[in-house]
């Protein structure tokens, strides 16, 4: 199941997230909101989550 979260909401879970229809990724921490992008409202999907030891 994909994890999508958009511009403005707290981050789920820590880890790598594209937005969607971009090759580009960006850390994001979980409990921070995902900031504001040029683009208006943008969709980011999770990639690859932070593995911790």
């Amino acid at each position: 199941m994909a994890k999508y979260v958009k511009t403005g909401q707290k981050v789920p879970t820590s880890g790598q997230y594209r937005p969607v229809g971009s090759k580009t990724e960006v850390t994001f921490v979980e409990g921070n909101r995902v900031p504001p992008t040029a683009n208006g409202t943008t969709k980011f999907i999770l990639v690859d989550k932070t593995k911790h030891k």
